[in-house]
């Protein structure tokens, strides 16, 4: 069996490259042939998996986080390669998807091993692949301003970014196109989940499976500050979709409209609005842990 291993030495504050060296032995230890990639641009590094893919490796591993399993996705979408991870980013939410242990490099490795092969539903606006949740609206407003700031680094960069956009918040006018029918709406932010979670294990999409062959629309109309900022830990339960103000929907292809917004997905920059997001069922092979949830 041969693994390429892909790893983004600057995830996780460095912590990515420490961890690349516990799988890569691990798998050795077990008897696998191991091939590494370590890009020095984004662009090198999804050049290098492609041509591994081509080369026709067993299955690719991506050492890191949410951005680098994203870029991973647009080599191995729609390919015979099966894709795991071992997380070491700040999100890790496609860790979760696949039922793997947060902070255990030795178990990641183990499970491409075992060989557990499923297959999940990518999400997919204008040719690019994301795993996970795709945002606008104000939690990309505050990834948009913490990217801008130079100081501080780690989390606490977010929370500033949230208090500076929370200040200046005003409701966003949205149209959406879900299948066969449309609506606009003013509110806070708009969400489109092909996984539940986003921000390091906020359950935005509480329902949402990456094997159901549909979309999961999370819709916070608009509501005041204090509202907003009693919303924020409900995300980790979940519990926020029993809320009056939270509306939620399901569609196998969504189109947001909204002046001056932008959308990440999987923690990456995507198109600024209108994006049309469809759902392509079973487009990749992961392989996963005894915990995941995907069961084709």
């Amino acid at each position: 069996m041969t693994v390429t291993v892909l790893t983004n030495p600057t995830a996780g504050n460095g912590r990515a490259s420490r961890v690349s060296e516990v799988v890569v032995a691990r798998l050795r230890d077990r008897g696998t042939r191991v091939i590494t990639i370590e890009g020095r641009t984004p662009g090198e590094a999804l050049e290098s998996t492609k041509r591994a893919v081509r080369a026709g490796t067993d299955a690719l591993v991506a050492v890191g986080g949410d951005g680098l399993v994203n870029l991973a996705l647009q080599a191995v979408a729609t390919t015979a390669t099966p894709i795991a991870v071992a997380p070491a980013g700040t999100g890790n939410d496609f860790a979760r998807l696949l039922g793997v242990p947060l902070g255990d490099p030795v178990a990641a490795a183990d499970i491409v091993g075992e060989g557990r092969v499923r297959t999940m539903d990518l999400g997919r606006v204008d040719g690019r692949w994301f795993a996970t949740v795709l945002s606008s609206g104000f939690d990309s407003l505050v990834t948009e301003r913490a990217n801008r700031l130079r100081w501080p680094r780690g989390p606490l960069r977010y929370n500033i970014a949230m208090l500076l956009e929370l200040s200046r918040f005003r409701p966003i006018r949205y149209r959406l196109e879900l299948d066969d029918r449309s609506f606009d709406v003013d509110a806070t932010l708009v969400t489109v989940g092909n996984g539940p979670t986003y921000g390091g294990g906020m359950a935005i999409c509480p329902d949402a499976r990456a094997d159901d062959g549909l979309l999961d629309v999370t819709v916070v109309r608009a509501s005041s500050r204090t509202r907003l900022v009693r919303l924020f830990p409900t995300l980790y339960k979940g519990t926020h979709v029993t809320l009056p103000e939270v509306d939620t929907y399901r569609a196998a292809r969504v189109t947001l409209t909204a002046q001056g917004m932008v959308a990440y997905a999987d923690g990456e920059r995507f198109p600024p609005l209108p994006v049309c997001i469809e759902v392509v069922p079973r487009a990749v092979n992961v392989l996963v842990g005894s915990a995941s949830s995907l069961q084709r």
